[in-house]
């Protein structure tokens, strides 16, 4: 017995080793050629669970006409970056295969695939859902062939006062057509051919758009809806909130535009265009200047989808398609309104706040109290904010106080996106002309904001601040800001790290981190990087923060590696991330690598994710989950376990090689304990959600796992009570002690 007990002792100590070498075995095997999935396969795939949402049946009827909204301008975006870029791609490199081995022209056949495939579901929610359960509550798009005498009344009237003095027709032919503006809905009519008039009569032979065999030739004209006339119209009549369309109000009365003629055909159309257009700065003298060179060029880049109403006649599509040199797969045709973005202004129409969300107001964060200045909370420790749940105000009204201090000497801010009407930049001019020393850099190539920041760099040049227009090559998305106050023991820098952008109109949609910190070694840090980038310099070492694309990358890098090691060294590897997109090879690979070390690895990825989680001797430790909710999440949070010695940082940037070495971007630790133990927090909530996670398949398909006899549990739900929780009992305790006012207070 004694004999046996020592083998089975023996047997267990060689476990551990056993189970080491196999893993070294493992780590050294070839990585498998399809280890990654394609990035816009994927990307598309994210769109799908946000389509999902619509089609919740537990969620208020409006929430689910805005996620459809929100699909809608997500393809539009998709189409105009992505499908845009990959057509420049087939026509420079069309042998270039992505990490998934696809060449252009696969991808963009499997992305029209899956577009259409998106679009036709969008349509059957719509019809078959949406609309009808919104008619049931009152909101109904009229259809003006059916309308009552009231209703028909009311839209006449309108038409006349408010659509006809503004539209005006067109006359066009294939050889004279215009260039319209990308995402601008357009009529497009055809007309009886008039030979006394020739009105935009096609040109003979083959380019003329005349259907083969007919006996006479169409005459064509446009009606674009333009941007001035909005898009909703309310229609008084049998409805609470009866509305027409006003594409709709304009073919109902076509007829009206053309006296004397014969419509045989009124047909909505909207073409998209080609966004990814590349801005040489090694030509550019004038960066600024460039840059509104280039919005002017977006306006009239090539054409990458056309959609049309999915009743035109097989005359009219074959015309608009060849005027725009469109392939087959590029034709859209929409069994229903064109571009489904006019649902968000019925999700915010007054009186309907039933069909809605219950609101979840943002709370102020229990550590910040609205009779202290924030220099005085930030002093006594570091403040760590999840917003929305928590207020951006705080992160407003910081900077708001330095401008109006007369102790604080300099501000420094990188802003990436703003708010149309936005506080921090009102801030920093107030600063700039209190005569504080005030720098930005306002990054003119954050793309669809380009026109905004044009303003702001104008608008606060003009106050005094110094404006940097970011980089030259790169684009600056790190989120800081820092502020320099003099002070009785010297010059002490108060910062703000996030992982969103400077916008209170955001921030309220959108799941961020904010660290508001005057930790010594940070600010020398941040300081070095700021100047960096403003001086146009080398940056020095840092000791805490990392920057891409000097230092971002192998801090990563080395830190997963150290998860590794330890495993092989019979530790306990362990990772958990939470980021938007993960894209880059380099970083996919080394975290394969850390699996097959034994790693255990838990990714929140809310987008795109071109890693298969999962795969037998890949990724057999990885979970992949994906986080689809009433906020965008957006925040980027990481967390190395390193023996038990947590390491947790938060930064601007994802797992994208454009994040990691073309853009300037910022990596944080968090320190203090509290505001560790907050993090921590968060990051488990997510992978305990049992209502709207979505897990990954090593194939790339997302399920959503049932959860049998769990009771529900809604991460962003979970959240919130604990800031409302929180929140109530530091009101509680505030209200419960006496707080005497001192002479000056």
């Amino acid at each position: 017995m004694d004999t046996g007990k020592r083998v089975a002792k023996s047997e267990k100590k060689k476990k551990p080793g056993s189970k080491t070498a196999s893993r070294k075995a493992l780590i050294d095997r070839p990585l498998p050629e399809d280890r990654f999935l394609n990035r816009e396969l994927s990307w598309l795939a994210f769109n799908q669970r946000v389509l999902a949402q619509a089609a919740d049946g537990s969620l208020p009827i409006l929430e689910r006409a805005k996620f459809l909204a929100i699909t809608s301008s997500n393809l539009d975006e998709f189409m105009m970056v992505r499908v845009g870029g990959l057509k420049i791609l087939h026509q420079r490199n069309p042998t270039q295969r992505d990490p998934a081995g696809l060449v252009a022209v696969e991808q963009l056949q499997a992305v029209a695939k899956k577009g259409h495939e998106i679009v036709s579901r969008q349509y059957q929610l719509l019809r078959q859902e949406v609309q009808p359960k919104l008619e049931s509550a009152g909101i109904a798009q009229i259809d003006l062939t059916q309308a009552s005498e009231a209703e028909h009344g009311s839209a006449t009237a309108r038409f006349w006062r408010d659509v006809f003095p503004v539209l005006s027709p067109q006359a066009v032919s294939s050889d004279s057509f215009p260039l319209l503006q990308g995402l601008g809905l357009h009529l497009f009519i055809r007309l009886k051919r008039d030979p006394d008039t020739r009105l935009g009569k096609a040109s003979d032979g083959p380019e003329s758009g005349e259907a083969e065999g007919s006996a006479e030739t169409s005459e064509y004209a446009l009606i674009p809806m333009g941007r001035s006339l909005q898009r909703v119209l309310p229609i008084s009549g049998d409805k609470r909130h009866g509305y027409v369309l006003l594409e709709s109000l304009a073919a109902h009365f076509v007829d009206e535009f053309f006296p004397g003629r014969e419509v045989l055909e009124c047909v909505p159309f909207r073409l998209t265009r080609n966004a990814d257009i590349e801005f040489r700065e090694d030509a550019a003298s004038d960066l600024l200047g460039g840059m509104e060179e280039i919005l002017e060029n977006r306006r009239y880049a090539r054409p990458v989808r056309l959609e049309y109403g999915a009743s035109a006649s097989e005359e009219a599509v074959e015309f608009l398609q060849k005027v725009h040199h469109l392939h087959p797969e590029d034709l859209y045709a929409i069994d229903g309104p064109i571009d489904l973005s006019f649902l968000f202004t019925l999700h915010g129409e007054e009186g309907f706040d039933h069909l809605r969300d219950e609101v979840w107001p943002a709370k102020p964060h229990p550590r910040i109290d609205p009779e202290e200045s924030m220099f005085t909370t930030i002093a006594a420790g570091d403040v760590l904010m999840v917003h929305p749940y928590d207020r951006f105000d705080s992160v407003v009204r910081l900077i708001e106080e330095a401008a109006a201090d007369p102790d604080v000497l300099a501000i420094k801010q990188v802003l990436y996106r703003t708010s149309k009407n936005s506080p921090v930049v009102a801030a920093l001019e107030r600063a700039a002309e209190r005569g504080k020393y005030v720098t930005a850099i306002v990054e003119l190539k954050a793309r669809f904001d380009e026109a905004r920041n044009i303003e702001w760099a104008k608008e606060m040049e003009r106050a005094g601040v110094q404006v940097i227009y970011g980089i030259h090559g790169l684009k600056t998305h790190a989120k800081v800001c820092i502020i320099v106050r003099r002070e009785p023991q010297g010059i002490v820098r108060y910062m703000h790290f996030g992982t969103g952008n400077y916008n209170e109109a955001t921030a309220k949609l959108y799941s961020d981190i904010s660290l508001l910190t005057c930790d010594e070694v940070l600010g020398h840090d941040a300081t070095n990087f700021f100047n960096a980038i403003t001086g146009a310099s080398q940056p020095r070492a840092l000791e805490e923060l990392a920057a891409a694309p000097t230092t971002m990358r192998r801090r990563f890098l080395d830190l997963i590696e150290e998860e590794t090691q330890r495993s092989l060294q019979g530790g306990r590897g362990q990772i958990t991330a939470k980021l938007n997109a993960l894209v880059d090879p380099e970083v996919i690979d080394t975290l394969y690598r850390a699996s097959r070390a034994g790693v255990k690895i838990r990714l929140n990825v809310r987008g795109q994710c071109c890693l298969r989680p999962g795969v037998k001797n890949l990724s057999d430790s990885i979970e992949v989950i994906s986080i689809i909710d009433r906020f965008l999440e957006h925040a980027r949070i990481f967390c190395f376990h390193q023996d038990g010695d947590e390491k947790l940082l938060i930064g601007s940037a994802d797992w994208m090689t454009r994040n990691l070495d073309r853009r300037v971007e910022l990596l944080v630790p968090v320190a203090d304990r509290k505001c560790c133990d907050r993090l921590k927090e968060v990051l488990e909530t997510y992978f305990q959600d049992n209502t709207n996670c979505w897990k990954m398949m090593p194939d790339g398909e997302y399920r959503q796992p049932d959860r049998g006899d769990e009771p529900p549990l809604r991460s962003q739900r979970v959240l919130y009570d604990r800031v409302v929780n929180t929140w109530k009992k530091a009101e509680s305790s505030r209200r419960a002690t006496f707080r005497p006012i001192s002479a000056g207070s």
